[in-house]
């Protein structure tokens, strides 16, 4: 990738891209992804704070994107599981760019206070459970 240049003004590959791995979630639900494929249960467990129907939003968009694929195992019950496509595995060396820079210039005590104040919202199910009262 050549430097970027004032005069050119930024790469419209380049905002997409970025903005779809830097949408709120996104890159959490891909980082997980790296694993191996994974049930709907076992990333909202993975990701504090999230809610079920914003998991949702974001894998059917990351699936529409061709990054996540959608796999359906027949059986009783039936069984989903999401898991990366290609073009997500080539996201790998980008999350292990992350992480390092990361681990060099991100401050624990923020990354800390950080995560903390997103798990800190009530679960979707405690909303709802509320409202019954």
């Amino acid at each position: 990738m050549k430097k970027p240049s004032l005069d050119s003004g930024l790469c419209p590959r380049f905002q997409y891209a970025v903005e779809l791995i830097g949408r709120r979630w996104n890159g959490a639900i891909l980082f997980l992804l790296q694993n191996g494929a994974t049930r709907f249960c076992e990333l909202r467990e993975g990701i504090p704070g999230i809610t079920d129907p914003m998991l949702s939003a974001r894998l059917r968009e990351l699936e529409s994107e061709g990054v996540v694929v959608r796999n359906v195992h027949d059986g009783s019950p039936v069984r989903i599981e999401y898991a990366l496509s290609d073009k997500g595995h080539a996201l790998s060396r980008v999350f292990a760019a992350i992480g390092e820079w990361g681990e060099h210039w991100v401050d624990p005590s923020a990354a800390a206070k950080g995560a903390g104040r997103r798990s800190s919202r009530r679960p979707a199910s405690a909303k709802h459970a509320s409202k019954a009262r």
